[in-house]
C-alpha cells in the first residue's frame, strides 16, 4: 500500500488538551448540541489526495470568512429520504454511542443530512443513477435532488470523527464528519456558491496545503484524522475518535 504525502510536521496541530474556552461567552445559556453533519469529499486521483472545502460568507455568525467542509443540522426530512446501500455496521455502532437517546435512526439521518446539506452549499449530487429516480421524496430539498434521478448512496461513506461545540456558544452542535470519494459525485447544479450564498467559493486542495487556510481549530484536527485513515485504508474496524471539551479543554476520546 502506498502512503500518501505527509503533509509538514505542524500542519495539523492536534488538540487533546488545548483549551477550548477560546470565544466562550458566560452570558450565553449552555445549549443543547443539535445533530449535524458535514461532508468530506476526498479526490485522489492525483500524487496526493485533495479535499474540496469551502469559504463561508463573512456576512453569518457563525463561523463568518472561515475554510469548512459542506454540512449542517439534522432536518425532519432527512428521516424519509429514500437511500441506496447502507452504512457499515461498524458506523452505525458508533453514530449510536455516547448519545442520550440512541435510535436506529440516527445513523442513517446523519449521513442523509451530510448528503442534503452537501447538495444545498455547493450543488454537488453524492449518490448514484443505477437505480432509477426515487418514489416519494419529501418535499424541499429532496425533492429537487430526487429530481435530477440520483439516489442517495449510504455505503460510500466512511465515518472520520464526531465533535460537539463546547459550551457557552451562540451556536453548538454534535457533528458527525462523514468522507465519500469523489467519484460518488454523479451531477452538479452550477449557480449555488457565490457571493449572496452562505459558501462563497470552493477549493480543492491538497492535505498538504489545505491546513494554510483560515480554518477552525476543529477542522484541522479532523484534516488530520482524514489523513491517518486514508493512509491506513480508511477501513471501518478502526476506532472513531470524540472530539468535545471537558473542563474547559478539548478532549480526544473513542468510539
Amino acid at each position: 500500500m502506498s502512503t500518501i504525502e505527509a503533509p509538514a510536521p505542524d500542519a495539523f496541530a492536534g488538540i487533546d488538551g488545548v483549551r477550548s474556552d477560546r470565544g466562550k461567552d458566560p452570558s450565553l445559556p449552555n445549549l443543547k448540541p443539535v445533530a449535524a453533519a458535514s461532508m468530506i469529499v476526498v479526490d485522489r486521483t492525483g500524487k496526493e489526495p485533495r479535499v474540496l472545502m469551502g469559504r463561508r460568507n463573512e456576512s453569518h455568525v457563525f463561523m463568518p470568512g472561515r475554510y469548512v467542509f459542506p454540512g449542517g443540522r439534522v432536518e425532519a426530512s432527512d428521516r424519509m429520504m429514500n437511500v441506496a446501500g447502507a452504512l457499515h455496521e461498524f458506523i452505525e455502532m458508533r453514530l449510536m454511542r455516547q448519545v442520550s437517546r440512541p435510535s436506529a435512526m440516527r445513523p442513517r439521518m446523519l449521513a442523509l443530512a451530510a448528503i442534503r446539506e452537501t447538495f444545498e452549499e455547493t450543488g454537488l449530487l453524492i449518490g448514484s443513477r443505477d437505480y432509477g429516480t426515487p418514489e416519494s421524496a419529501p418535499p424541499g430539498t429532496w425533492s429537487t435532488y430526487a429530481s435530477h434521478g440520483v439516489y442517495p448512496e449510504l455505503d460510500r461513506l466512511h465515518l472520520i470523527a464526531r465533535a460537539i461545540t463546547p459550551p457557552r456558544r451562540n451556536k453548538r452542535f454534535d457533528t458527525a464528519f462523514f468522507a465519500v470519494e469523489s467519484d460518488a459525485i454523479v451531477d452538479r447544479v452550477e449557480g449555488v456558491v457565490g457571493p449572496d450564498s452562505e459558501l462563497v467559493e470552493l477549493v480543492w486542495l491538497p492535505l498538504s496545503k489545505a491546513a494554510k487556510l483560515d480554518m477552525p481549530l476543529i477542522t484541522r484536527a479532523i484534516l488530520a484524522e482524514l489523513a491517518s485513515r486514508l493512509d491506513a485504508g480508511m477501513s471501518p474496524m478502526r476506532p472513531v475518535p470524540l472530539f468535545r471539551d471537558r473542563g474547559g479543554a478539548w478532549k480526544r476520546e473513542e468510539l
